[in-house]
C-alpha cells in the first residue's frame, strides 16, 4: 500500500470516527434533554457544550506525546496538572463564592447539553461543578500541554492563550464594572453577558489547534 493510500485510510477512519462521536454525543443529548424535561432556550449553548466535549475527546484521542525521559514527563505532568488547576478555579469548577449559609451537600445541576448534567458538590468553604464540557476541555487542554512541554519547554505562547478559555467567567467581572459605569440597563452589558460562551467557545478551539498543530516550530501531537 502506497504512502497515499495509508493516508487515506487513516483519514476516512478519522471521519467515521468523529462522525460516531458526532452522533454519539448527539442521541444522548437528545436522551438528556427528555428525562430531565429541558427546555433549550439557547440551541447554541447546546452545540457549544457537545462541541468542548467533541474537540476535548478527539484532541486527546489524536495526541501522542513523543517519547522522552522520566525526568522531562514529571516535569511536565507537574506543569499540566498546575494548567489544569488553574484553569478549574478560573473557569468555575471551583467556585469560592458561596452563601455563609452553604453546608456540605451534593445535588445534580440540570443545564443546557454538554454543561450538564453537572454534579455539584458544595462544603462550607467552596464548591466543586463538575460541568462536562469544561472538565473534558480542560483535561484535554492539559493534556496538550504536556504533550508540548515535553516537546519544547518554549512553546508559552499557545499555553499563555490557553487561560483565556476561561473568558467565560471572568467575562462577569468585566460586566459588573460596565454596570457600574453605564448602569445596570446597559445594552453594553447585556451584550457582555450575551457573548461570553461564544468568546470562550472560540478561544478553546483555537487555543486546542495550537497546542496540537503547534505552529511556533515544534512538533505535533500525531
Amino acid at each position: 500500500m502506497s504512502v497515499t493510500d495509508t493516508l487515506r485510510v487513516a483519514f476516512d477512519r478519522d471521519v467515521l470516527y468523529a462522525g460516531l462521536l458526532a452522533n454519539t454525543l448527539g442521541m444522548l443529548a437528545l436522551v438528556y434533554v427528555l428525562v430531565a424535561d429541558i427546555t433549550v432556550t439557547q440551541p447554541r449553548y447546546a452545540f457549544y457544550g457537545l462541541l468542548w466535549i467533541a474537540v476535548g475527546v478527539i484532541a486527546i484521542w489524536k495526541t501522542r506525546p513523543a517519547p522522552t525521559d522520566e525526568k522531562t514527563r514529571q516535569r511536565a505532568r507537574l506543569i499540566a496538572v498546575g494548567y489544569v488547576v488553574a484553569l478549574a478555579f478560573a473557569g468555575g469548577i471551583v467556585v469560592s463564592s458561596l452563601p455563609s449559609t452553604a453546608g456540605w451537600g451534593v445535588r445534580l445541576a440540570t443545564l443546557a447539553p454538554g454543561w450538564g448534567p453537572a454534579p455539584v458538590f458544595t462544603t462550607p468553604f467552596f464548591a466543586l461543578v463538575f460541568m462536562p464540557a469544561r472538565v473534558v476541555g480542560y483535561l484535554a487542554l492539559g493534556y496538550l500541554v504536556y504533550a508540548t512541554v515535553i516537546d519544547a519547554s518554549g512553546s508559552a505562547v499557545s499555553g499563555i492563550l490557553g487561560l483565556l478559555s476561561c473568558v467565560s467567567c471572568s467575562w462577569p467581572i468585566l460586566a459588573s464594572l460596565l454596570t457600574g459605569v453605564f448602569g445596570s440597563s446597559s445594552a453594553l452589558v447585556a451584550a457582555t453577558f450575551d457573548l461570553s460562551y461564544d468568546i470562550s467557545t472560540l478561544v478553546f478551539v483555537v487555543t486546542v489547534v495550537l497546542l496540537y498543530w503547534r505552529p511556533f516550530g515544534f512538533g505535533r501531537g500525531e
